[in-house]
């Protein structure tokens, strides 16, 4: 928002300088982000009348000038054609540096010397674009500097305001925070017109369909209006706030806008059918041209100003080409509204159109400001343009909006501001800024009864309050104290605190973890081969999404982290250990709230190890995967884990991939990708997934440490190798082994399985080596060869095994 100083104070009484305003309102929230001083430093710049004008000699379209500034008489070469003999004209001497760093110098101009330059507006930065040089009116003191003449010295503020602050997106409303800060009456601007005998309600008619989306919409007709240009004055305020001059009704309607912050649209009543207003929604597939020339496609939600027959304008955005303000006009109908402002927001953003209307509407305008705001532009029109009012105000108000009324209590702002404050103190501080106050006397804690105007509708709670209370005294009027305070050490939940062993162990192990997005894009469940009626079909939509490709919540983390590794493979990012620890979401039957369960999804491929000239070449595969679970099922202490072939999850190689048990129960699943998948996600080469419940590892993990003595004997290792049928898997043999009860087995390991030349077809060489291990002697071969004989003895009752 920006404001200027002259501006300001004509509306307060205040003697503050440029820098000392700037940090005022700094201190009062409303942060100066940066300051413009017109005609600072161009006191060189001065008032200097046209002695003689004659054409350049060698320059068809340059004139030679004879300028008097009171003490001698220049010359000056001109481009411009706009001047004659007698004028006054703004003139920058020698070493004068106009905006846009541009030195004035002594100069040679096709053969004239030229000392000095006569500026236009735009050179003087009080516009953006000017035609010739600036001519000055008669009376003005020769020699003096033009913007001290002018009355043109002045400083602009560039406010930063915050999206709640919309009160102060007017020049009154920084003013009513300038009146608080120095303790001066706020002078606002008082409309006087004379209203001629026609009556506006008699001509036009104003008709409010949806008085959700517009609370209240008042118009005004003025007659016999003449379009043209708008003076001096306000051009140069608008200029100064960056906004173009147009004609002088469009023009008025914007510097009301700025003045009061309330905006307003100028139609042309005689363009307008039916001569009447309806305010409604738009129809779904209704098209509009807006002022900007483009054709706009309206939804059902858009709220529209029409005529008797269709629409005129996009409510609080942007008025239309079919109802615009032009030379021709000579009767216009005045409109001030107040919309709702999710509705105006809405509208805005899906038409990408933000103009300085919606902006204010968007955050909420003020109900009381409507009529106000109205009669001060129609006395501005009716004296700039010499029309006439027709009497009276069409304004439909159909349920009034009703103040807010909050309590604030003085021992809770002293309390939270560090300060010693009464209720006295919160009166005469919130009442300088327009909110009306009543001590609560029958109150001990010195409560204030504040009811809050509707120009402020950011102020809903007491702290708000609370907060104005502190702006208002100054930030930096409040001391810096240290807080006194306990520190507690809260120790993470049991459930947090795992996830975190989880997560720490997978680095450990050299994964990376990724975090995508907890919705997904159900059509994605078929890349992984889903069947149709797998339960991970079932999922929660979104109602919102943020795409059309997260529109539902993720039953399963797999297509996320495929997705993820195929886009690291994209940038030959090759060797890649991944994994995510996210929860999944399961709709249940009858429940109103999804099953929420925490799952641990990884992947590996490419190789082994880093490249490098002394590193191997070999291939991540299954029992990479296989060894990192293990690792995290030791690390939980979680044994009695059984491995099968026999599975269901159909995104796995088939005979490639297992599933681990602990009893009836799954933990999860592991094994080299479908080929199928690894096509679907453009992943270019074999990758090993592991899937797992990370709640299953929850429930199954033992806290319980273990410890035994160490042996202060030697161990004897056996090895045996068993011919078995080549159905037997390792874990049933390993199962037989740990069934047989010897006190002094230490450990069992395979250590090896063959298939080929040697072994008789149908059959397998299994090899296990047994380690045996007294506490109180040394073990003779004789006891060795006995304990072993009960492993061999098992081996052959359970399988028929026969030693190799």
């Amino acid at each position: 928002m920006k404001v200027t100083l002259k501006w300001l104070k004509d509306y307060v009484d205040f003697d503050l300088s440029a820098d000392d305003l700037s940090h005022r309102l700094t201190m009062a929230g409303l942060e100066v982000d940066g300051m413009e001083r017109f005609g600072e430093g161009l006191d060189t710049v001065i008032v200097a009348r046209l002695a003689d004008v004659q054409k350049h000699p060698d320059a068809e379209r340059l004139t030679v000038c004879k300028v008097e500034t009171g003490s001698l008489t220049q010359q000056v070469v001109c481009g411009a054609q706009n001047h004659k003999t007698g004028d006054l004209v703004a003139l920058a001497q020698i070493g004068t540096v106009l905006p846009g760093d541009f030195k004035i110098k002594k100069s040679k101009i096709r053969g004239q010397e030229s000392f000095g330059m006569l500026c236009s507006v735009s050179e003087l930065g009080l516009a953006g674009e000017s035609d010739g040089i600036l001519i000055l009116p008669h009376g003005l003191a020769v020699g003096q500097p033009v913007f001290k003449e002018l009355g043109l010295k002045d400083v602009v503020y560039e406010i930063g305001l915050t999206p709640n602050r919309s009160d102060c997106l007017s020049v009154v409303g920084v003013a009513r925070e300038v009146s608080a800060m120095v303790e001066a009456e706020l002078q606002l601007p008082t409309p006087l017109f004379i209203e001629s005998d026609c009556v506006a309600s008699d001509k036009t008619s104003v008709v409010i369909e949806d008085a959700d989306l517009c609370p209240r919409y008042a118009a005004r007709l003025i007659e016999n209006v003449k379009i043209g240009p708008s003076p001096a004055w306000l051009t140069q305020r608008l200029d100064t706030l960056g906004m173009r001059s147009i004609n002088n009704v469009v023009d008025i309607t914007n510097f009301v806008m700025m003045e009061l912050g309330q905006p307003l649209h100028a139609f042309d009543f005689n363009l307008l059918r039916e001569r009447r207003i309806v305010v409604r929604r738009a129809q779904d597939g209704d098209q509009f041209t807006t002022l900007d020339g483009q054709l706009r496609t309206l939804m059902g939600s858009d709220l529209v100003i029409c005529d008797g027959e269709g629409p005129v304008a996009l409510a609080g955005v942007m008025g239309g080409g079919n109802s615009e303000v032009s030379q021709e006009t000579t009767d216009i109908l005045l409109e001030s509204a107040y919309f709702n402002p999710t509705a105006i927001r809405r509208t805005s953003k899906r038409l990408g159109l933000h103009t300085e209307s919606s902006h204010r509407f968007e955050r909420g305008t003020d109900v009381d400001m409507v009529p106000a705001a109205l009669d001060r532009a129609a006395a501005l029109i009716a004296e700039l343009t010499a029309g006439s009012i027709a009497s009276g105000m069409v304004d439909v108000y159909p349920e009034k909006l009703s103040c807010r009324v909050i309590t604030v209590a003085a021992s809770t702002a002293s309390q939270v501001l560090g300060l010693d404050v009464d209720a006295d103190d919160i009166r005469r501080k919130l009442s300088s800024i327009g909110l009306k106050c009543e001590h609560l006397v029958d109150r001990r804690d010195g409560a204030v009864s504040v009811t809050i105007p509707n120009f402020r509708p950011d102020l809903e709670r007491e702290i708000d309050l609370i907060e104005e209370v502190a702006r208002l005294i100054g930030y930096d009027q409040i001391p810096s104290t240290m807080p006194v305070s306990t520190l507690t050490c809260q120790q993470l939940p049991a459930h947090l605190a795992l996830a975190c062993q989880v997560r720490d162990k997978m680095v450990q192990m050299g994964y990376a973890e990724v975090i995508n997005y907890s919705f997904f894009n159900a059509d994605c469940l078929a890349k992984i081969r889903l069947a149709a009626d797998d339960s991970r079909r079932q999922n929660i939509q979104i109602l919102n999404p943020l795409t059309e490709e997260q529109g539902s919540m993720r039953t399963t983390l797999v297509p996320s982290l495929l997705e993820t590794a195929a886009r690291n493979q994209a940038y030959r990012s090759e060797d890649l250990a991944l994994f995510e620890l996210r929860p999944v979401f399961q709709p249940v039957d009858s429940a109103e709230l999804p099953c929420e369960k925490l799952r641990l999804t990884a992947v590996l491929c490419g190789r082994r190890e880093p490249q490098g000239w002394a590193q191997s070449t070999e291939k991540v595969d299954f029992f990479d995967m296989k060894g990192s679970v293990e690792q995290l099922l030791a690390h939980f202490r979680i044994g009695g884990v059984s491995w099968q072939a026999e599975h269901d999850e159909a995104f796995y190689h088939p005979g490639k991939s297992s599933a681990f048990y602990h009893g009836e129960r799954l933990i999860g699943t592991l094994g080299e990708l479908h080929p199928e998948v690894l096509r679907n996600f453009d992943l270019g080469q074999s990758a090993i997934l592991c899937d797992l419940d990370v709640e299953a590892l929850f429930d199954l993990s033992n806290d319980t440490v273990k410890f035994k003595p160490l042996s202060r004997f030697p161990d004897v290792q056996r090895d045996s190798a068993f011919l078995v049928d080549t159905d037997v898997s390792a874990q049933q043999a390993l199962a037989v082994l740990d069934r047989v009860k010897i006190a002094d087995l230490e450990s069992i390991e395979l250590f090896d399985v063959y298939c080929g030349e040697g072994v008789p077809v149908g059959k397998k060489s299994l090899a296990i080596r047994a380690c045996y291990r007294a506490m109180d002697r040394t073990l003779t071969d004789e006891i060795v060869q006995n304990l072993h004989g009960k492993l061999i003895k098992a081996m052959e009752r359970e399988f028929g095994a026969a030693l190799r």
